[in-house]
């Protein structure tokens, strides 16, 4: 029975709930059945949707809190779209769990069958990847073949500092400035031979005059490290250009074709040189950080404007369809996920800042929109 309903699931109802209180399992489970019962007929009743196998086994997640209890109720569920959808949001109505006050929201209502199927376009993809990689030459490989027939190249010491560097540092018209020895090590194995490294978060004095004297571009991890040592290099450099591995990654951790590709999407610096360093002050910023206090398990969020005034306080789940219709939005604080759609309109309606609880894997850091989490705020307190 257990197969048969598993293949047969189509979707999975999660929701967040916070209860004024501690309560058990049950006390959630008492809550769900009794005040949702009667609310659309037998058809759609909690007890009969399970003893028919039409919604699987509640199940609940909870942690005592202090003195308030929260949690997440997911429920599977094998019935059409809109039975699916009035059960989810009979769930929004439950206010009491025992004799305590309660709060539920819904979080996401997931399609078990586009999961499958996003499961098997991956799976086919890697099948076409190893399929590709044992019949042809790799990239990479291509890229290194080029670049070995071109030069055997080896690190060398550079300035009276010694930095790492490639052997056309003095030749070359323009600059690659990295952070350390192995992203030199990287980017020469990829045929990039105009390459430095600063060797530290200090910039060193050969550095400062090479940037004098030619046309200089930082490329710089895509991690908060990377974000002191290009608001370092802005203060005291003349930088031109600016590129960041994608978000998470070092620079020595690329393949050929991301370094390409990072030196190809390479930003002017010009006009955004004072904004990267404002934006570097915003975790600081003590409205920002009683905004996040004020939000941490809220699922809501708090708009700011230039002057770092409050516009609105409102529902995660209204955040994007505001954002797009709001004028004047320069920062936004909220408890959820920063995702590239978010990303997207901040960019469309020039708003400098998204500060969330964490951030989806899938997204790419633009400079123009500064991307930070309630950790990163946390931990510039604990700094400053």
């Amino acid at each position: 029975m257990g197969s048969s309903q598993s293949s047969a699931l189509k979707y999975v109802i999660r929701a967040k709930f916070e209860v004024e209180g501690i309560v058990e399992r049950s006390d959630v489970i008492g809550a769900i059945f009794g005040q949702t019962e009667g609310l659309f007929g037998p058809e759609l009743d909690f007890k009969e949707l399970q003893r028919s196998g039409r919604i699987g086994r509640i199940e609940i997640e909870l942690q005592p809190k202090h003195d308030r209890t929260i949690g997440r109720i997911i429920i599977p569920s094998n019935l059409d779209k809109v039975s699916t959808a009035l059960i989810a949001a009979s769930l929004e109505g439950i206010n009491r769990v025992g004799p305590c006050s309660a709060k539920v929201a819904l979080e996401r209502i997931e399609d078990v069958r586009e999961s499958k199927r996003k499961a098997i376009v991956e799976r086919a993809k890697q099948i076409l990847q190893r399929w590709t990689v044992e019949t042809s030459p790799s990239l990479e490989e291509l890229y290194r073949e080029v670049a070995e027939s071109m030069w055997w190249a080896k690190v060398e010491e550079y300035g009276p500092e010694k930095l790492s560097a490639g052997p056309k540092v003095d030749e070359a018209k323009e600059i690659i400035i990295v952070e350390g020895r192995a992203d030199v090590i990287n980017l020469l194995k990829c045929g990039v031979h105009n390459v430095i490294a600063l060797e530290g978060m200090k910039i060193p004095e050969t550095i400062i005059k090479l940037c004098k004297e030619k046309e200089a571009t930082a490329f710089l991890d895509g991690d908060r490290g990377g974000d002191f040592i290009l608001k370092e290099l802005l203060q005291i450099a003349n930088i031109r250009y600016v590129t960041r591995a994608p978000l998470g990654k070092e620079v020595e951790e690329l393949s050929c074709k991301e370094v390409m590709e990072a030196l190809e999407r390479r930003v002017k610096i010009e006009g955004l040189k004072f904004e990267i360093q404002e934006r570097r002050e915003w975790p600081a910023l003590r409205q920002v950080v009683e905004a996040v206090k004020e939000l941490e398990g809220t699922w809501e969020a708090i708009l700011f404007d230039n002057n770092m005034e409050r516009i609105a306080r409102l529902p995660v789940s209204e955040l994007a369809d505001r954002l797009q219709k709001l004028n004047g939005v320069n920062v936004v604080v909220f408890d959820g996920i920063i995702t590239q759609r978010l990303i997207d309109i901040s960019l469309e309606r020039d708003i400098k800042c998204l500060i969330g609880a964490r951030v989806s894997e899938a997204v790419k850091e633009p400079l123009r929109v500064r991307i930070l989490t309630f950790e990163d705020v946390k931990g510039s307190v604990t700094t400053t």
